[in-house]
């Protein structure tokens, strides 16, 4: 496994430790709570689940306290069922959201989503094959997927241009951070019940770890990361890395890098 330069040279194996041991530490049910997965945990029928499993991941930047605020706004006005919302709503039901923003999320923004989300439930059971009808037998990642997703929504008249800035796709160069956390949501198939993995034709060993500052930093010091530029490859490469450890389910460590960003807010962690 190739290091940065200026990181202490570890082991697989010595990875492996740390990374199980703050994996143990912060996968744990409580750890809904506080996070933006609080907002689909709310729902269960699978297109609730889906629907605003993806806007709590689209809006998942700032501080997690008003994400989960402005989520659960968006709720109310879809009624709290925002499945049936999307499919049978009235133009006069709309005009409530065009109050909507957060941060450079606006409602011409959500209009458009939900155009393309009530567009692709008339024909689909499950966003998933939004996702699975871009990825190749042989394609060893989701990038493919996210790429075909990305494309999907942009390609309707009613997405606006603007949109695009927050739907991240590998072409724009993008990490990809908040799709790719939102198909850890829908695809691992959790023993904790934090992840849904309600979506099962992907394949978890397909991810590609989300990798925000957080992550980034504790990989960096890891050796898990030796790519100067943080962009799509950079993801690429940490997951990797990590499935050296975990071909299966990789990205399960996202709790453990994430937890660690946070963890170290209150006290020293215990590893260079």
């Amino acid at each position: 496994m190739e290091k940065n330069q200026g990181v202490e040279t570890k082991s697989t194996e010595q990875i492996r430790e740390i990374l199980e041991h703050y994996y143990a530490l912060c996968h744990r049910p409580e750890f809904i709570d506080d996070d933006p997965i609080s907002i689909p945990h709310r729902f269960s029928q699978k297109q609730d689940i889906e629907i605003m499993g993806f806007f709590a991941a689209i809006l998942s930047w700032g501080q997690r306290v008003t994400v989960i605020n402005n989520c659960l706004k968006l709720s109310e006005m879809m009624d709290n069922r925002p499945f049936e919302f999307i499919c049978h709503h009235s133009q006069k039901e709309l005009i409530p959201m065009e109050q909507f923003v957060h941060r450079t999320f606006n409602s011409t923004d959500l209009l458009g989503l939900i155009a393309f989300f009530k567009h692709y439930y008339s024909e689909n059971e499950s966003l998933e094959n939004a996702f699975l009808q871009g990825i190749k037998n042989e394609d060893t990642h989701v990038g493919n997927g996210l790429q075909s997703f990305h494309d999907k929504v942009m390609q309707l008249e009613t997405t606006a241009p603007r949109t695009k800035k927050h739907l991240a796709a590998p072409s724009g160069k993008s990490t990809c951070k908040r799709i790719n956390m939102y198909l850890r949501w829908m695809v691992r198939q959790d023993d904790c019940g934090i992840d849904f993995g309600i979506w099962q034709k992907i394949g978890a060993h397909r991810l590609i770890c989300p990798l925000d500052v957080h992550v980034e930093r504790h990989a960096r010091r890891l050796g898990l990361i030796s790519r100067k530029q943080t962009d799509w490859h950079t993801a690429l490469e940490l997951t990797d890395h990590l499935q050296e450890i975990d071909p299966f389910d990789p990205v399960r460590f996202d709790f453990a890098l994430f937890g660690m960003g946070i963890m170290e807010k209150r006290e020293a962690l215990n590893y260079p």
